[in-house]
């Protein structure tokens, strides 16, 4: 990683994990491979590698020249763009049941992100040729791949459009509320609340701007920010809000709702 120091990434063979049969029923309760032959899951066998992480550890990094994709099993991981300057950008953050690194397995490009693990992680790796023979042979698997891809696109319109034509307070209830659940009686919450320097990366923010616009928010009343959440109190009208600036209309003002 230019510019930067971090933790040493996987080695190159497998750190222990099933074989033989146990492997292909491991394999068979992955989401992403539901549906595909029995026969085209055993060939996969060979070509798969199993990885325990602890948190910290780098799963791959920008300019790598690995084409495996990743299959995360327990834990979690964090995708970041970074510059040679230190500045980044969360691109994703993923937990049991997604995978990563299809792109690489797709064109054969050099890594263009950073993944490491948050958390004590579990990951499957499955060498890209081998995925890929598989997602050509197996339609429905072939057909989550595409919807999977399409879904990723559509996020990145969605977050590019906000980062261009939304106020910075609105580019910040956007990710809030995607980051959030719903509480009860209307509100959502964050919980464990994100540390402010990540919600700054996650939206192309500096750290004291997004302190700054949450201690606005809570001003008005929108939210509260507390050690264990941040709970929304009107999500339905700041989604409104958002929707109406991405219109061109004017927006309505959320702290006028009523609980």
């Amino acid at each position: 990683m230019p510019g930067a120091a971090g933790p040493p990434g996987l080695p190159p063979g497998p750190t222990g994990g099933p074989s033989g049969p146990a492997a292909l029923a491991a394999l068979r309760r992955i989401p992403f491979l539901e549906g595909a032959p029995e026969e085209a899951l055993a060939r996969m066998v060979p070509s798969t590698r199993w990885h325990q992480l602890q948190a910290g550890a780098v799963v791959v990094d920008s300019g790598d020249a690995s084409d495996d994709v990743y299959f995360v099993l327990e834990g979690s991981v964090r995708v970041v763009v970074r510059t040679a300057f230190g500045h980044e950008a969360i691109l994703n953050d993923l937990g049991p049941g997604d995978f990563f690194g299809e792109l690489a397995a797709i064109d054969g490009v050099r890594r263009s992100a950073n993944v490491t693990a948050l958390l004590r992680t579990r990951l499957c790796a499955v060498r890209g040729a081998a995925l890929m023979e598989l997602v050509l042979q197996c339609p429905a698997v072939g057909r989550r791949l595409l919807r999977l891809l399409t879904a990723r696109l559509r996020d990145k319109d969605e977050r590019l459009l906000e980062a261009t034509a939304l106020p910075v307070r609105q580019r910040l209830s956007a990710e809030l509320l995607r980051l959030s659940r719903p509480r009860g009686g209307g509100e959502k919450v964050l919980s464990p609340p994100p540390p402010q320097h990540v919600l700054a990366a996650r939206i192309g923010l500096r750290r004291e701007t997004v302190s700054r616009e949450l201690a606005r928010m809570s001003r008005a009343g929108l939210l509260t920010v507390g050690r264990q959440a941040i709970v929304l109190h009107h999500p339905e009208a700041l989604r409104r809000e958002i929707e109406a600036l991405l219109r061109g209309a004017e927006a309505p003002d959320p702290r006028r709702e009523k609980p």
